[in-house]
């Protein structure tokens, strides 16, 4: 058996070619089902998202699954192909860890991917297209993600300006649920702050030009819509203001803000999230008022990045050794036919003496013969115990086959189950 990994992602194609080629959710199952008998093909698992489509699979061959599934992801046309990557072997099991983990996202390190994968996985085992192979290899990885997660800080620094304005924001008052946050834009700015306050169990109100689409906004993240003619009072009950609207112009004056905090006794932050920017800097000058830019927050969001690096570093000397974890497991996996033949070879014998000496003992009890049999069931796997062992232990050297056949010629063994061999990456 050959694994392989064949797909796009966000750095070698862009949106328009990843919208082409990818599968929406619901067809993922028959997208999967489609696959099944097709050149050499035994196991797969297709992970498509906004920023990436991959098949992982299982085949017989490389060069024949290669192309099959090329062709089926591109859908026979010959102008997306040149897109793809293929990986094999032991590198196709190091990306899905790298994607698993977080290192191959855009966003270093995010954490969303990690359940991506996990569906990508279930959603082929409902399929019926993930076999032995492809179960350790999901299995590992969801492992993996979230072992790097929990030993690394990777995905602990802020990397984008709204989540930077967000953790601001608790740094200078602590636990947002007690603050009063107001979001002016309903724009995917506003949507990603918008699902970082949810996160975090913040009560937040949406200010936009157009009041549907911040009830749009707010009904989606439990907030409460707001046209921008409600800024003077809105402004003035805030604690935490995050702008990022298209406008062309300043949105909230020194003037509006002034007017607004006139008899405020408390600190308000803002943080001006727009290019042109929405906030007047001359509100600097108010009492009380802390404000923020985009280029303020982008420096954070640099220094964050650089920490990231670091700990990617650490992440890939974990992936570094789980990906030799994985292939020693996969080589314990070609020995298990020959231990299910040398165990059911020693059951058999088992089973046929006892049978005999039974014969011969007509007197004994039930209760005795059970203690026979019982006896000779603990003598059968005592004695395999070492030898099942030790045979693990050979699996993974490189000189494995030669000890392996000969165990099997000694004890005369038939090896049943039609196991193919791994490819040599995988050895």
């Amino acid at each position: 058996m050959h694994i392989l990994a064949v797909g796009l992602n966000h750095k070698v194609a862009p949106v328009e070619i990843r919208e082409r080629v990818a599968v929406p959710a619901e067809e993922v199952g028959s997208f999967l089902g489609s696959l099944k008998g097709g050149d050499g093909f035994l196991e797969a698992v297709l992970l498509s998202t906004c920023n990436r489509t991959e098949m992982y699979a299982v085949a017989e061959t490389y060069h024949g699954a290669r192309n099959f599934l090329l062709n089926a992801l591109s859908r026979g046309e010959e102008s997306l192909k040149g897109y793809f990557y293929v990986h094999y072997g032991l590198e196709a099991v190091e990306h899905l860890f790298r994607v698993a983990t977080g290192l191959d996202s855009m966003l270093l390190g995010e954490t969303q991917i990690l359940g991506q994968v996990k569906d990508a996985y279930l959603a082929a085992d409902r399929a019926g297209t993930v076999g032995k192979v492809l179960h350790l290899l999901c299995r590992r990885a969801l492992a993996v993600g979230k072992r790097v997660h929990h030993e690394t800080a990777i995905s602990q620094n802020a990397v984008s300006v709204g989540y930077a304005a967000v953790e601001l924001a608790r740094k200078v008052f602590g636990d947002l649920r007690h603050c009063r946050v107001l979001l002016i834009g309903a724009g995917k700015m506003g949507e990603l702050t918008a699902g970082y306050l949810r996160e975090l169990g913040a009560d937040f109100l949406v200010a936009n030009r157009t009041v549907s689409k911040a009830e749009e906004l707010a009904g989606r993240f439990g907030g409460k819509a707001h046209g921008l003619e409600d800024l003077p009072w809105l402004l003035g009950a805030a604690d935490v203001v995050l702008s990022s609207t298209g406008a062309p112009g300043v949105v909230v004056g020194r003037p509006l803000l002034e007017e607004a905090i006139r008899n405020r006794r408390r600190p308000i932050f803002l943080c001006d999230l727009a290019v042109p920017r929405d906030i007047a800097p001359e509100v600097c000058g108010l009492p009380l008022v802390f404000l923020y830019d985009i280029d303020d927050l982008q420096t954070v969001v640099d220094a964050n990045l650089k920490e990231r690096a670091k700990e990617a570093r650490k992440a890939q000397s974990i992936i570094a050794e789980e990906k030799d974890n994985f292939a020693a497991g996969i080589r314990e996996l070609e020995v298990v036919p020959l231990i299910l033949s040398l165990r059911e070879k020693a059951e058999s014998i088992r089973v046929r003496e006892v049978d005999r000496a039974l014969g011969k003992l007509g007197h004994l009890s039930e209760a005795d013969r059970r203690v026979v049999e019982r006896m000779s069931e603990l003598i059968v796997n005592k004695l395999l115990n070492d030898p099942t062992l030790v045979i693990k232990e050979y699996a993974a050297q490189e000189d494995a086959q030669i000890y392996l056949e000969t165990l099997s010629r000694l004890f005369r063994l038939e090896i049943k189950a039609p196991e193919k061999e791994l490819a040599p990456e995988l050895r």
